[in-house]
């Protein structure tokens, strides 16, 4: 259970004969300072999570379309006005309201969130993916905020992978953005205080358009460098790093996390399986050469992913890691490769993700990795391993959400990828505002109740720029 959340808990269930009276429509926040998400939403439990600043208590009603059947808890914050809870016993693939009120009965906010399907029922799944938000004085629009989130609402997705970086710790966000406009400003850069890491948060979930969005759509949080400090391993974090690291928890809850590390999987049906990876707390640091004895993951959470995707009767099995897999990143190369490539120089992580596909090469099939953190948008085909001819796998990277958009042909052959699509400006193009709004993009899947898996890249504007459509393999 995080920080701050529960004091006390009365979980009641029952059967209502009639609808509550003055209630918000779902989705709804009356008040401009309260926020609210739900989180880690599985075929049985959810965790919903608010934040109502000047409210010690505020009380939680949970109901199904079905019967009106509610659950009831009264929780208190103890720290930034936040607060927590589990509900468990939910039915699966079911959809539900909840509904926040403050101490006296006011009521404060609103949404709804669909459970998953049990593992064996063979029902469709749609959702999003990204990351990238608020960073390189790429801020909140005066106007319009963070547009993106309402493109993404418009794909009416069961859940949102937020991969990594959502927040710029290290960032400034100024009156004046990067690209001409007008901006909300922010926070300084983080310090060694919680709060100062607090603040960014608080900044970023302001935004009208992803409090909407939070609301009602259940969410995967993902840490990547920037909730910290650019391309940080624990080692090289320093005093940032355990208030980073509690400031995200603070702000996104985890479910069925490993001690020390937030890497977990969730089932949707039939035909997924997500592996979430945490790149950052067991990491080396990116300076030491690349080799055997070199790891991103951590030796447990290495076998935990290639023994789980070994296992895994799902159709698809997506990874989802905050760094990309044949794009070079790390700023600057001097420092150390940040992503798993090595392009050849030291640093980078290439030597153990060899070593993960090779393990999976012979019996693993349908595996797909999610990625961001490039700030443009490509995709690739991998196949490699000459032994192997018949095995291959893809990597779809999104990005950014919202921030500094950087495109870049640099690539890593070494594990022989083919390039599937490619989406940003000319290196030399200067960018307006309206322009970059045609760069920030976001992936969306779906998978139908027959398994097939129809990828598409969107931007902000909500034109779809990519498409492909992948029927599964048979497993060898």
């Amino acid at each position: 259970m995080a920080d701050g959340a529960i004091v006390r808990s009365l979980y009641i269930g029952t059967i209502l004969l009639a609808v509550l009276a003055g209630c918000s429509s779902p989705g709804s926040m009356r008040d401009p300072e309260i926020a609210a998400l739900v989180a880690e939403v599985t075929e049985h439990s959810a965790r919903l999570w608010v934040r109502a600043p000047g409210h010690d208590e505020v009380a939680l009603r949970l109901e199904s379309g079905r019967d009106r059947e509610q659950a009831l808890a009264v929780i208190a914050a103890e720290r930034s006005d936040r607060a927590e809870h589990r509900f468990s016993g939910l039915r699966p693939e079911t959809q539900y309201r909840y509904r926040i009120r403050s101490a006296a009965g006011r009521e404060l906010a609103g949404g709804r969130f669909r459970t998953a399907p049990a593992p064996d029922t063979r029902a469709s799944v749609r959702f999003v993916w990204g990351g990238d938000l608020g960073g390189q004085n790429v801020c909140r629009d005066a106007a319009r905020g963070f547009p993106i989130f309402d493109a993404m609402a418009d794909r009416a997705p069961h859940f949102f992978i937020a991969l990594g970086d959502l927040i710029y710790a290290d960032n400034h966000c100024l009156g004046e953005g990067r690209y001409g406009n007008a901006q909300v400003p922010g926070p300084e850069p983080a310090g060694t205080r919680v709060e100062s890491f607090h603040r960014h948060w608080i900044y970023t979930r302001a935004d009208t358009s992803f409090r909407r969005f939070l609301a009602s759509i259940p969410y995967y949080a993902v840490w990547d460098d920037h909730e910290v400090v650019n391309d940080f391993s624990p080692d090289t974090a320093g005093d940032r790093f355990a208030p980073g690291r509690a400031a995200f928890l603070d702000f996104n809850p985890i479910e069925g996390a490993r001690p020390g590390a937030f890497y977990r999987s969730v089932r949707w049906g039939r035909h997924l399986e997500l592996f979430i990876l945490d790149n950052r707390s067991h990491r080396d640091p990116n300076a030491l050469p690349d080799g055997p004895g070199k790891t991103m993951l951590g030796d447990v959470q290495k076998r935990w992913l290639v023994d789980g995707l070994r296992r895994s009767s799902a159709t698809w099995k997506i990874v989802v890691s905050g760094v990309p897999i044949a794009i070079p990143t790390g700023y600057p190369p001097t420092n150390g490769r940040d992503g798993w490539s090595d392009q050849g120089a030291p640093g980078g992580f290439e030597a153990e993700l060899t070593g993960i596909l090779r393990a999976l090469a012979p019996e693993v099939r349908n595996m797909v990795w999610l990625t961001t953190d490039v700030h443009h948008a490509t995709g690739f085909e991998y196949r490699p391993f000459s032994e192997y001819p018949d095995y291959r796998f893809h990597e779809f990277v999104s990005g950014p959400l919202n921030a500094g958009i950087f495109p870049s042909r640099e690539l890593d052959h070494s594990l022989r990828p083919r390039r599937l699509f490619y989406h940003a400006p000319a290196i030399d193009q200067a960018l307006a505002y309206p322009d970059a709004l045609r760069f920030f993009n976001f992936g969306w899947i779906e998978i139908d109740a027959n398994g097939r898996f129809d990828v598409r890249l969107v931007s902000a504007l909500g034109e779809e720029l990519y498409r492909l459509v992948l029927d599964p393999e048979p497993v060898p």
